[in-house]
């Protein structure tokens, strides 16, 4: 158990932002979003669902690695469990990988289309905000800092394909599909949050699922100033909100080159 321990925690050194480690799997998320899209064009339920499955399986058990490397550890020769309550999987760039795989299951219809819109659009840009900014993700432990990658690299190439391939339309209702899912989601985080706050959970952890419980230190760029100075019913609006325009903006950047394409074909 100590050998496969240490194994599971091997070091390097903690890389820098837009250092090799980084540039390398960021061109390995876009090399497999065109691969998908290369192969994959057309877009059948069938397939669509059978990436959906195996990407977010993938990224599961990436993730169950992740805990048991951070629960685990040998002190003194002795095996010691200690669960890392603030790694707890359901942060906003958790979702996607629990989204993909229920989406994978569910035949075509609205909570299929749904999901796959959310995966499309807030997903997309949840993985882009740390594949071009990792400043806080990185660490000195190589398989987490490949599990980081990869999981945010893969909700680039998946969005990418749902997107390229029209799967998921590229009009403006499609964010009216994504929004509901994602206002699942906080709402979700927010009870998630107050259960740890009132078990007495944070006495000695944390636990701040999508950084947006009003029990824990303001910790998300940009939005703790807002936190800091604005009551928690209008925070949680105004990060819904901020979010969801910033999902729009990627559905409409998409439909701004579906037309620049359209324009240079003809």
């Amino acid at each position: 158990m100590k050998e496969l321990i240490n194994i599971l925690d091997l070091q390097m050194e903690t890389p820098g932002m837009y250092g090799w480690f980084h540039l390398m799997f960021f061109a390995l998320s876009i090399i497999a979003g065109i691969i998908l899209c290369v192969f994959f064009g057309k877009a059948e339920k069938k397939t669509v669902n059978t990436i959906l499955l195996s990407v977010s399986i993938l990224v599961i058990l990436l993730e169950v690695y992740k805990q048991f490397n951070y629960s685990f550890s040998y002190e003194e020769d002795k095996l010691v469990f200690d669960y890392q309550w603030y790694a707890f999987p359901f942060q906003f760039c958790s979702t996607p990988m629990f989204v993909g795989l229920i989406a994978g299951i569910l035949r075509k219809g609205r909570v299929h289309d749904a999901l796959c819109a959310y995966l499309a659009t807030f997903a997309f840009f949840a993985g882009a905000c740390v594949m071009f900014y990792p400043a806080d993700v990185f660490i000195g432990t190589i398989g987490i800092n490949i599990q980081t990658m990869i999981c945010h690299g893969s909700m680039i190439s998946i969005a990418v394909y749902l997107l390229y391939t029209g799967y998921v339309k590229r009009e403006h209702k499609t964010i009216l599909k994504a929004i509901p899912v994602f206002a699942v989601m906080v709402i979700m985080a927010v009870i998630m949050n107050e259960i740890a706050y009132q078990s007495g959970l944070l006495e000695s952890e944390t636990f701040n699922m999508f950084f947006i419980s009003p029990y824990c230190e303001p910790s998300l760029p940009v939005y703790s100033q807002v936190q800091a100075v604005v009551p928690f019913p209008w925070c949680l609006f105004i990060y819904v909100a901020a979010f969801s325009l910033a999902a729009y903006i990627i559905l409409l950047l998409s439909m701004l080159i579906e037309k620049i394409a359209a324009r240079a074909v003809k």
